[in-house]
Order: structure tokens, then sequence, then C-alpha cells
């Protein structure tokens, strides 16, 4: 207390010319109609700056939820989608299953390997969000993994760029199936083998998931032919598929539920035990 004393006595005539500066100030500028406009536009655009300011901020702060919610819709859409109807045949009862939005999470890649010849991805959901292995992950462009083992918040996903990743993959424009894939290569390419030479395949056609599978929904996207090469010694082609995705910048994901895998499972043990 006795230093702000010692601060003002030091100081006394500079704060006493400041008291009498600010008061012809105010006196001015209320006497004057054009001192008094001049201080108002002043303040108005100092104002209108910091509020510009905090406005930009708010809407930075506020991206992630926007972007969340983007993704939200996105699912919804998506699920749509699987569940349009094939109006190119008429389907026998229940012989097309649709996915509900029910069967979707929504999920996030928080780590990915691309570089190594058994490739994973991590994501931020797990057990508490109904995530369990052996489901299939996929993004707006195509396929991505499959889940391997999940913790209550997390999961990992075998990528389709793992040398031990085999997903049954047909020719968009036909019935012939086969195997997908990855040499161990390119990032951006995976390979689609047993497929007949009965086939009709071209350079351009796509590639989507086969109705084999009971991972993924059959008509799944995955890529295009690049390039056809027969095997010597069988029957069947080998097409090196461009992927839609780029497997090295993943963001958003979603896990579909496939609640007939469990039935197919203990069907095919049945017949098993049947036969031993």
């Amino acid at each position: 207390m006795q230093q702000i004393f010692n601060f003002i006595i030091r100081n006394s005539n500079r704060l006493l010319f400041l008291l009498l500066l600010g008061i012809s100030l105010g006196l001015t500028i209320q006497s004057h109609s054009y001192h008094r406009s001049k201080v108002i536009s002043s303040a108005n655009f100092l104002s209108g700056g910091v509020y510009e300011k905090i406005n930009r901020a708010n809407e930075y702060l506020n991206l992630r939820a926007e972007n969340d919610e983007l993704v939200l819709e996105n699912a919804r859409l998506k699920s749509l989608l699987f569940n349009k109807e094939d109006t190119t045949k008429l389907p026998l009862p229940d012989s097309i299953k649709g996915v509900k939005p029910a069967d979707i999470i929504v999920s996030k890649v928080i780590h990915n390997t691309y570089n190594t010849h058994e490739n994973f991805l991590t994501l931020n959901s797990g057990s508490n969000e109904g995530v369990k292995p052996d489901m299939g992950v996929i993004n707006s462009l195509g396929i991505v993994g499959i889940i391997d083992d999940t913790s209550p918040r997390y999961s990992t996903v075998v990528s389709i760029l793992n040398m031990k990743s085999q997903i049954n993959a047909k020719l968009k424009k036909s019935n012939h199936f086969g195997s997908l894939t990855w040499d161990g290569k390119s990032t951006g390419f995976v390979q689609l083998r047993d497929v007949p030479r009965l086939a009709s395949v071209r350079k351009g056609d796509t590639i989507v998931t086969g109705g084999q599978s009971v991972i993924f929904p059959e008509g799944i996207n995955i890529g295009t032919v690049e390039t056809i090469y027969k095997e010597t010694q069988t029957s069947f082609y080998v097409i090196k598929v461009k992927l839609f995705n780029d497997m090295t910048n993943l963001g958003h994901v979603y896990i579909i539920k496939s609640k007939d895998r469990e039935e197919l499972i203990n069907l095919e043990n049945k017949n098993k035990e049947k036969n031993e």
C-alpha cells in the first residue's frame, strides 16, 4: 500500500494532467456532434473487429460438432442406399439383406499403417458401442478392412492392405467371383484371384464385394480393373484392381454389423459335426 502512495506522489503531476485531459475530451465530445460521431464510429469499428474475431473462433470451435453431424447424416444416407431395392432383377423373398441405421456404427481412424506387409488400423470405437470381431469396415468410397479385436473403447482392423486378408469379391457386371488379396507392394492396388477365364473382363470394369461374404453387404465398391493376367498353370485370371480408396488417408469410417454371420457359422458348424 505504501508503494502505491509513493507512486501517486511521484507522478501526481502526470496523473493530474491525464485526469484533466480526460475531462476536457469528455466535455468536448459531449458538446460537439462532429467529435461525438467520430468517437462512436471508431468504437463501432473496434467492437466490430473484436466480434468478428470472436465469431471466427466460435466457428472454428464448432467445426468438430458440424463434422460429426455430417458423418451421422452420411451414415443415414448410406443405410438408405444399402436398403435400396435392385430394380434390375426380381429377388426371391429375403434374398437381399439390407443394412438398417441401427446396424451401422460411425467411427474414426486414429491410427493407420500402410508400409508393412501386415497393416492394421485403430478405431476410436469398441465393445461399448457394440463393435465385435469380424465386422466389416467401409467408408464412402469403398471397403477398408475387417475388425480384428476390440477393447471397451477401441478396436483394431485388418486392413485390405494386409497379405493375410482375403475378401470375397466379384465383377459388378457379372456373378464371377474371386478372392481379394494384397501382394504387399503398392498401397493403391490389390489383386482379385481365382476369377474363371470364362468371365468377360476388361480394363475399367468395377469390382465390388460378393454375395458369398457374410461380413460385407453385396455390392460395396472396391475399385476398378487395371490389368488382367492369365495364370499359366491354372484356368483362372489374376486381376490387378485399382482401389477407389486412398488407404494412406482415412478419416471417418462405418462399421457394419452382420446379423446373419452367427446364424451362418452355427449352421456350418452343425454340418461339420454331422460329417465328423
